[in-house]
């Protein structure tokens, strides 16, 4: 599936995509899906996600085909004069520069913001790091999984009796990269009125506690170390994974017209009038004779049809699906949720949906090329 360049909503944007491994590159990716030309500027052996596999095509894993679609990459040294001299050339047609080297390393080869902020006065800078520049972690390096564990993260991740637990994608990452892109749109908006680029920072630190809605703010309001609750949401109930005679189900209930629609849809509405559930607040607060009393009553039904039944009832409820069939899901087709193009490349479509200016999928990643359109 392809779309005609020169139809997004960043048409007409240049970057320069210096940065590695993850958030720098999604943050380039997003751009380039919404129409952004943007130039993957690779040291000369490439991205070191390109060796973090298997699987492998033509010995380029996965894991980078899944972050740098719509870009055209060339290979600079910019630890060499030539390298430098060739970035130059470019700078001044571009409108945004993404880089997440390690702090001072560009500044060491007199390419860092600081030097060229007065010669690029428009040019949009964005950094993607750790921990930012100083401070008591400053300019130390970060990695997902450490600042998950840094961040809490870890900590309300898991069953409730088992230890502290990664999520099972690199979600601080991914968020790192999706705060960058809101960065650098926010630039680019303001440019149109002040004419002036200006420094962005998107830390892996500062996005890690971004994500920690609700426990940091049930922490400050009632100082009670948050604990890990499994499936289950901390604040309401049920919302959290159910057995049932067959597969188990995801329902989440989130109000009280919701809990009852709920009780008559598996043959029990009295249950939303006993004392103990019948409000959003005992439900949370006496969860643990509630949920075996659910599984109790859900062990007659097949768990696919039940979904089925609840939510035509509209009470939020889903199968738990492995990923292969999540993505061959009809409503995924139906959403237009996988990108297919020439070569063999197939990945995750962009999930922001516009209704003039969609995202295009004009380039597959490893595309060469040395300067803007």
């Amino acid at each position: 599936m392809t779309t005609p360049p020169g139809t997004g909503a960043l048409a007409g944007i240049r970057v320069l995509d210096l940065s590695r491994i993850l958030g720098g590159p999604y943050c380039g990716q997003v751009l380039g899906d919404h129409g952004a030309d943007v130039l993957k500027i690779e040291p000369p052996q490439g991205d070191d996600t390109r060796t973090w596999g298997p699987p492998f095509r033509d010995g380029v894993a996965s894991y980078y085909h899944g972050l740098n679609r719509n870009k055209r990459v060339q290979h600079l040294d910019l630890g060499s004069e030539e390298g430098r001299a060739t970035l130059m050339a470019l700078l001044p047609e571009a409108d945004v520069l993404i880089e997440n080297f390690k702090t001072g390393t560009m500044e060491r080869w007199g390419i860092g913001y600081e030097q060229l902020s007065q010669r690029f006065p428009r040019l949009v800078w964005c950094r993607v790091s750790g921990f930012g520049a100083d401070g008591p972690l400053g300019a130390l390096p970060g990695y997902d999984a450490a600042v998950q564990a840094m961040t809490g993260i870890m900590s309300i991740n898991g069953e409730a009796d088992g230890g502290p637990l990664r999520v099972g994608l690199p979600v601080v990452d991914m968020v790192t990269g999706l705060n960058a892109t809101i960065g650098v749109l926010l630039a680019l908006q303001e440019r149109t009125r002040s004419g002036r680029g200006q420094f962005i920072e998107a830390a892996l630190y500062d996005s890690g506690l971004s994500l920690l809605h609700p426990h940091a703010a049930n922490w400050f309001m009632d100082g009670a170390t948050p604990k890990r609750t499994g499936n289950a949401h901390p604040n309401i109930y049920p919302y959290d994974a159910l057995a049932t005679g067959t597969d188990p189900v995801f329902v989440a209930v989130g109000n009280d017209r919701q809990f009852a629609s709920f009780c008559r849809c598996i043959g029990e509405p009295a249950l939303a009038e006993d004392p103990m559930y019948r409000d959003a607040r005992s439900r949370s607060v006496n969860r643990e004779t509630l949920k075996p009393r659910l599984e109790a009553l859900l062990a007659k039904f097949d768990g696919r049809a039940l979904v089925e039944t609840l939510m035509a009832a509209g009470v939020p409820a889903a199968p738990v699906l492995p990923v292969d069939a999540a993505l061959a899901h009809p409503h995924t087709a139906h959403r237009g949720m996988v990108v297919e193009l020439e070569g063999g490349y197939r990945g995750i479509a962009s999930p922001v949906k516009l209704s003039r200016t969609p995202a295009s999928y004009r380039h597959a990643p490893l595309t060469p090329g040395s300067k803007f359109d």
